[in-house]
């Protein structure tokens, strides 16, 4: 794992467990239903899937929509009947997560260093606006890249060329960095560098042969590699 600091540009950052923690939906959930854990993990994982399988049978919704019917999907697999009003109030709590707490001071290093920081999500321009303005970083974020722009969704190599040209930086010159393993690879398949923050201290997703740029653990690493 070597990251070539000297062609980097650009930092580009994945939304959903990178800069905001997701497992929120749990305590969400936990307020509705006895056993919210399961649900919560066919949740997310249905939510990653339906992205997945919409891209390769050419079918797009926007994520907030495949979001709600993964959620439907877990309920219903786990037998809980809660009213529609019950679930798109469990589903709001994407709008509203908590940031990480290394989040604004490590991006605030990027951008003191140079680097201009993008995020580059699934999500919604909604939804990502609601994210970054209950973050409080929106003073710190270039600017916001959606999924529903170009109607396909990551890790397609077309998202990532998208950014490159949003961000009018060469896909070269960009470090794209996810919490997920499968963004990583598909910047990385794309032509990005990809740097894979791992928060929780996971092995890493080896199915490939290919292994990351970087790994931290926060942007503050990130900001160290970059010498900022």
């Amino acid at each position: 794992m070597i990251l070539d600091v000297e062609r980097v540009e650009t930092v580009t950052v994945d939304s959903y467990g990178t800069l905001v923690d997701p497992s929120a939906a749990e305590r969400v959930l936990a307020d509705r239903v006895e056993e919210p854990k399961p649900i919560s993990d066919l949740w997310r994982s249905r939510s990653l899937a339906y992205t997945m399988v919409g891209n390769a049978i050419e079918f797009y919704q926007p994520f907030y929509e495949m979001n709600r019917d993964a959620l439907q999907y877990a309920l219903d697999v786990h037998g809980v009947d809660i009213s529609t009003e019950d679930r798109d109030l469990i589903l709001e709590v994407y709008h509203d997560l908590d940031v990480f707490a290394d989040v604004r001071e490590g991006i605030s290093r990027l951008r003191e260093g140079g680097y201009p920081v993008y995020v580059v999500s699934n999500g919604n321009p909604e939804m990502l606006d609601s994210m970054v303005e209950n973050a409080g970083i929106g003073d710190l974020i270039a600017d916001t890249i959606s999924a529903g722009e170009i109607e396909r969704f990551k890790p397609v190599p077309t998202i990532y060329h998208h950014a490159a040209e949003r961000t009018d930086t060469p896909i070269d010159r960009i470090v794209h960095t996810a919490g997920p393993a499968f963004d990583v690879l598909g910047a990385m398949n794309a032509g990005a560098q990809g740097a894979w923050l791992d928060r929780e201290n996971d092995p890493w997703e080896s199915f490939t042969g290919r292994e990351p740029d970087t790994a931290v653990t926060d942007f503050h690493e990130l900001a160290d590699e970059l010498g900022v």
